[in-house]
C-alpha cells in the first residue's frame, strides 16, 4: 500500500505548482484578481520600452513598460507559460502591448496581457485568445504567431481545447 502512494505523492509534488498557478488569486500589492482580473471592456494598447522583467516562483510574469507620460507594469503569464515561450527577449526592447488596463489598490497602472509585439523583431507573444482567456489554461497553443495587432493571419492557431490536456505544453 505504502508503495502504491508514494507515486502519487510524487505526482502531486509536480503538478501543485502549476495548479497554484492556473487558479485565479488576488495579488496582494496591487488587489488585482489573477488571471481572471481580464476585463475585455478595458483593452488598450501601451507601446514604450519594456525593463524589470521579474520571474517569480508563483504569480505572474511582470514587467514594465514606459509609455509616454506614464509607467505600467505588465502582468504576462506564470513563470513557466513564460520561459515555454521563450519570452525574456522583451527586456530592453520597444514593444507594443495589448491587454486589459486597469488601477491597482496601490495606485499603480497595470496591463494584463493580452499579446506583446517586440517590435524590433516583430515577434508576437501572444498569452490570450480574444476573449481574454488565458491559453495556459488550454493545451496544444504554442502562444506564439506572425499575426496580431490587426493582422490579416491574427486569430489563426488559435483554437482552443486542443491537444491531450495537461499544461499547455508542446
Amino acid at each position: 500500500m505504502a508503495l502504491a502512494v508514494l507515486p502519487l505523492l510524487a505526482l502531486l509534488v509536480l503538478i501543485g505548482p502549476a495548479a497554484a498557478d492556473e487558479r485565479g488569486f488576488v495579488l496582494p500589492e496591487s488587489g488585482i484578481r489573477y488571471p481572471d482580473g481580464f476585463d475585455i471592456n478595458t483593452v488598450g494598447v501601451i507601446r514604450g520600452k519594456a525593463s524589470d522583467v521579474q520571474i517569480p516562483e508563483s504569480g505572474p510574469v511582470r514587467f514594465r513598460v514606459a509609455s509616454g507620460r506614464d509607467t505600467y507594469t505588465v502582468l504576462a503569464s506564470p513563470p513557466w507559460y513564460w520561459n515555454d515561450l521563450n519570452g525574456n527577449g522583451v527586456d530592453g526592447m520597444t514593444v507594443q502591448v495589448r491587454g486589459s488596463k486597469t488601477l491597482g489598490r496601490d495606485g499603480n497602472l497595470y496591463l494584463i496581457a493580452q499579446e506583446v509585439l517586440i517590435l524590433p523583431t516583430n515577434r508576437v507573444i501572444v498569452f490570450r485568445g480574444e476573449d481574454g482567456s488565458p491559453f495556459w489554461r488550454a493545451s496544444g497553443l504554442n502562444g506564439e504567431r506572425k499575426g496580431g495587432f490587426g493582422s490579416p493571419m491574427r486569430g489563426e492557431g488559435a483554437g482552443r481545447g486542443m491537444g491531450t490536456g495537461g499544461r499547455g505544453r508542446r
